[in-house]
C-alpha cells in the first residue's frame, strides 16, 4: 500500500514535527554521507507533481501548494514518498502520487449467483458440534477472521442500484470445509441488512453483533466435510472510517463505487473469513446501470446487457485475502496489452484519461522487470485502476492495484506491483509482520531507482541512516510495530533497511535467490487452493520463517542481523 494511511499513521508518530516536516525533509536536514550524491539528485523524494505518499496509506492534506525543489512539502507520515520521487504535489489536482471462468476451481466450487454448492451434510439429531471462534487469534486484530471452517471459494452477485441511491442487493454464496464438528460460526460483516441465510439449502438462524455474522444452521456440520452457506442482503453498504486509516472499505464515487478493503474493511460490503490466513477463490456477478462499466479482481468474463442493466462477470482463480477484493463501479478508459504472456487490463476514470497511456506503459515495464528479480509474476492477468475519490493512498488489490484520487508515478506503479509478489501470492499469516510486505515493496522501489540509474540502494540506505535516533524512520522497531503504526515510517523504510543490509551480509547471489524463493511460496500455496485441498500454512508468511530460509540459502547465523534491525529500540548500531 502507498500513500495517504502510511502518512496518517506517520502524522501520530511524529507528534512534535511540525505540519510541514516531511521524511524528505529530515533527509534534507542532515548532512548526507560522503558516499551520497548531493542535492535533490541524490534526496530519495518525490518525483514531480507527485503528492507524498509512502507505499502504504498516509493522508493527504488538499490544497496543499505543490512543492518546489529542495523544500519540505508534504506532512509528515508517508515513507514511500521518500525514495526516488523529488517534490510531491500533495492534494493539488491531479497530484497525489502514491478465469476467464472458474478455470481449475473444482466443479463444486464453481456457482452462479444464489447458488446452493456444496455437498449435503446428513446429520442425526444426536450429533454435538462446538461453535466456531469469533476471531482467528490475530493479536492486532482479535476479531478479524473466524475459527472452525476454512472458505474455498467466494461467490459474490450484486445488483447495484446506480449513484443516486447507492442500493446493493447482494447473493453471496460461500464453499467452505469445517475443521471442527460445528453447531455454529461466524463470518465479518458489517454491510447492510442480511435478509437471509441458508447452509446447505437449509433456512439458518442468525445473529449480528458488532461485526460478527453468527450463523446457526439447522443441523451441525460434521468436521473436515464441505458445507455451502448463501447470504443475501439487501442496502446501502459504507465505507469505514479511521482517524490512522482514513476511508476505505465500500466508498462511493462521483459516478459508483469502489471497494477497498486493507486491513479490514472488505466485510462492509462482503461477508468473509476476514484475514490473510484463509485466502479463498472469488467470482463476481455485478449488475449495473448500462451506461457504467464493472472492473474487479482476475479476469473478465462475459458482460450481458438485460434492458437497462448490464452484468460483468470477473473471476479470481487464485488464492485471495479477502482484504485484497475490489470492485470498481463507473465510468472508465479500458485499456488492453500484455507484458510477455501476461494479460494487462488498466481502467482509468475519464478525470485522469489522460494517464490512461502512461498507467498502461509504465504497469507493463515494471511488471517485466519486478518478474526479473523476483520470479515469474504469480497471477492470471496484471493492470491497474485509477478512480476518482480523493483518498490519496494506493491499494495493492490482487491482479488490479487502484490508485484512489491521482495518477501514479512510476515509483507507486512500481511498489504496488511489487506487493503483487509479497503480500498477495506471498501473505500474512499475523498483520504483525506487516514488514514482510511494505518493506519488500519499499525495498524494489529503491532496486528500481537503481534499475534506472537514478541512485543505488546502498546511497538510499545511508541517507536514512543519517537520520538520528529518534527519528521516525527507525521507531517504532517494524518486526512488531502495534496496530497503530502498521502502515507508519518504519515499518516501510527500516523494513527496506534490513533487506539491504542482508544484501549486504550474504552478497548479491545469495540475496537474490532468497527473495526468488520466498516469493515462490506463493505459488504452490495458490495452487493447492485452487485445487480445492485445505492447507492451514498455504502463503502464510511469519517473519520467523523468512529469517529461517535465510539462513538457510546463506549459511550464516543471522540473528543478530535481525534482532537489530527488526526488534531493536532506536538506531541499531550493530548488526
Amino acid at each position: 500500500m502507498t500513500g495517504q494511511r502510511a502518512r496518517a499513521t506517520g502524522r501520530r508518530m511524529t507528534a512534535g514535527l511540525t505540519a510541514a516536516t516531511t521524511a524528505a525533509a529530515l533527509l534534507a536536514a542532515v548532512p548526507a554521507p560522503a558516499s551520497a550524491t548531493p542535492g535533490p539528485a541524490g534526496t530519495p523524494q518525490a518525483a514531480p507533481g507527485t503528492p507524498l505518499a509512502v507505499p502504504g496509506r498516509p493522508q493527504v492534506v488538499p490544497g496543499t501548494p505543490r512543492a518546489v525543489p529542495g523544500a519540505a512539502a508534504s506532512p509528515p507520515g508517508k515513507p514511500g514518498a521518500l525514495v526516488g520521487k523529488p517534490n510531491m504535489a500533495i492534494g493539488a489536482p491531479g497530484g497525489a502520487q502514491r478465469r476467464p471462468d472458474a478455470a481449475g476451481l473444482p466443479s463444486a466450487l464453481v456457482g452462479g449467483p444464489g447458488a446452493a454448492i456444496g455437498t449435503a451434510v446428513g446429520s442425526s439429531s444426536a450429533a454435538v458440534g462446538t461453535p466456531g471462534s469469533a476471531g482467528i487469534g490475530d493479536a492486532y486484530y482479535p476479531a478479524a477472521g473466524n475459527g472452525g471452517y476454512d472458505v474455498f471459494h467466494y461467490d459474490a452477485a450484486l445488483d447495484y442500484a446506480g449513484r443516486e441511491t447507492g442500493k446493493v442487493d447482494a447473493t453471496v454464496t460461500i464453499t467452505a470445509m469445517s475443521t471442527q464438528q460445528l453447531s455454529r460460526f461466524d463470518l465479518d460483516f458489517r454491510g447492510p441488512q442480511v435478509t437471509g441465510i441458508t447452509v446447505n439449502g437449509r433456512p439458518a438462524s442468525f445473529t449480528r453483533s458488532g461485526q460478527e455474522l453468527v450463523v446457526t444452521p439447522s443441523a451441525v456440520i460434521p468436521s473436515e466435510t464441505k458445507f455451502t452457506t448463501v447470504v443475501r442482503y439487501s442496502g446501502v453498504p459504507g465505507p469505514a472510517s479511521d482517524g490512522s486509516l482514513g476511508t476505505y472499505g465500500w466508498v462511493p464515487t462521483k459516478d459508483g463505487a469502489v471497494a477497498l478493503g486493507e486491513p479490514d474493511g472488505t466485510p462492509t460490503w462482503l461477508p468473509v473469513n476476514d484475514h490473510p490466513r484463509d485466502k479463498a477463490t472469488y467470482a463476481f456477478h455485478v449488475t449495473v446501470p448500462s451506461d457504467l462499466q464493472v472492473v474487479a479482481n482476475g479476469t473478465p468474463g462475459a458482460s450481458t446487457r438485460r434492458g437497462a442493466k448490464t452484468t460483468y462477470e470477473w473471476t479470481e482463480t487464485s488464492a485471495m485475502a479477502s482484504y485484497l477484493a475490489t470492485i470498481a463501479i463507473g465510468k472508465f478508459q479500458i485499456r488492453r496489452t500484455k507484458a510477455g504472456k501476461v494479460p494487462v487490463i488498466t481502467a482509468v476514470d475519464p478525470k485522469y484519461a489522460s494517464s490512461a497511456r502512461k498507467l498502461e506503459r509504465t504497469t507493463v515495464a515494471a511488471l517485466k522487470w519486478e518478474a526479473s528479480q523476483f520470479g515469474p509474476y504469480p497471477f492470471a492477468t496484471a493492470g491497474g485502476t485509477i478512480d476518482d475519490p480523493r483518498l490519496d493512498y494506493a491499494l495493492e488489490t490482487q491482479e488490479r492495484p487502484v490508485y484512489a484520487g491521482f495518477a501514479p508515478d512510476e515509483t507507486f506503479v512500481v511498489h504496488e506491483l511489487a506487493h503483487q509478489w509479497f503480500g498477495d501470492a506471498v501473505s500474512l499469516h499475523d498483520w504483525k509482520d506487516i514488514w514482510l510486505n511494505e518493506g519488500f515493496a519499499t525495498y524494489a522501489e529503491w532496486l528500481w531507482a537503481e534499475h534506472k540509474g537514478k541512485d543505488t540502494t546502498r546511497r538510499i540506505f545511508k541517507k536514512y541512516y543519517a537520520q538520528p535516533a529518534e527519528s521516525p524512520v527507525f521507531n517504532p522497531p517494524p518486526g512488531s510495530p502495534a496496530r497503530r503504526d502498521l502502515f507508519g515510517f518504519s515499518v516501510y523504510i527500516r523494513g527496506a533497511m534490513c533487506l539491504e543490509a542482508l544484501r549486504e551480509r550474504i552478497g548479491d547471489a545469495r540475496f537474490f535467490k532468497l527473495v526468488k524463493a520466498w516469493a515462490a511460496r506463493g505459488w504452490s500455496a495458490s495452487a493447492r487452493k485452487r485445487s480445492g485441498t485445505r492447507s492451514a500454512k498455504y502463503g502464510a508468511a511469519t517473519t520467523a520463517g523468512f529469517i529461517a530460509l535465510a539462513e538457510k540459502m546463506s549459511g550464516k547465523s543471522l540473528d543478530r542481523l535481525f534482532q537489530a534491525w527488526l526488534y531493536q529500540k532506536g538506531k541499531p548500531k550493530k548488526w
